[in-house]
């Protein structure tokens, strides 16, 4: 795909990023957020950080997988900070709507609840993914440093799972498809390592 055509697509898929932000901005201002707008706001913000998320963490097995699709690549970033945006966004919400900026109490929640606990994990995660995500950043880090602290994001990805899990009520079984998801990629990257690691075993004893 040429640059321009990429520079195009782009502008497409950045707005469409921002749909379930702006639905949310409607709701609000139309009084249909439902019986329980704050839970609303949570919820959604919470499901959009991890779809955009394990889109982003999907780019490079399916770029693998087809040997076609690189220009995907360019996609990756953009999305990895709308998994940011949304995250915050969720975060704000307990900040604000849930603990009122009151630091003690979220501090207390923070040590006391798991759920809440794994739930900053991830996103302080994803804050340091977005803030090295410039180039600037892979420049003065080194692309290997700057690859391995980008691994966070299956870190981060693993932590919105559990988080999710944790906050359902028992018996409440709705996690699962995006857990199904984050398997199959964690799988295909450990495919993909035991893969690369037998051609290399190979290209040394032909050597």
């Amino acid at each position: 795909m040429s640059n321009r055509a990429i520079v195009i697509l782009k502008f497409i898929v950045f707005p469409a990023c921002l749909i379930p932000f702006g639905m949310l901005v409607y709701r609000g201002f139309t009084d249909t957020l439902g019986p329980d707008p704050v839970a609303t706001i949570t919820h959604t913000t919470g499901f959009w950080t991890l779809y955009f998320l394990l889109i982003s963490l999907a780019i490079t097995p399916i770029r693998r997988l087809s040997g076609k699709l690189v220009w995907l690549i360019r996609f990756r970033r953009m999305l990895g900070l709308f998994a940011f945006f949304y995250g915050t966004l969720h975060l704000t919400t307990w900040v604000w709507l849930y603990s009122n900026f009151d630091v003690h109490a979220m501090l207390h929640d923070i040590a006391k609840r798991p759920f809440i606990t794994v739930g900053v994990t991830g996103w302080t995660c994803l804050l340091l993914l977005a803030a090295t995500s410039t180039g600037w950043s892979i420049r003065r880090l080194g692309g290997r440093r700057w690859t391995t602290l980008h691994r966070l994001a299956y870190v981060a990805a693993i932590a919105g799972v559990i988080h999710y899990w944790w906050l359902v009520k028992p018996g409440v079984h709705t996690p699962w498809k995006v857990t199904a998801v984050l398997a199959v990629l964690l799988l295909a990257r450990v495919a993909w390592q035991v893969k690369e690691s037998a051609r290399k075993r190979k290209v040394a004893v032909a050597a």
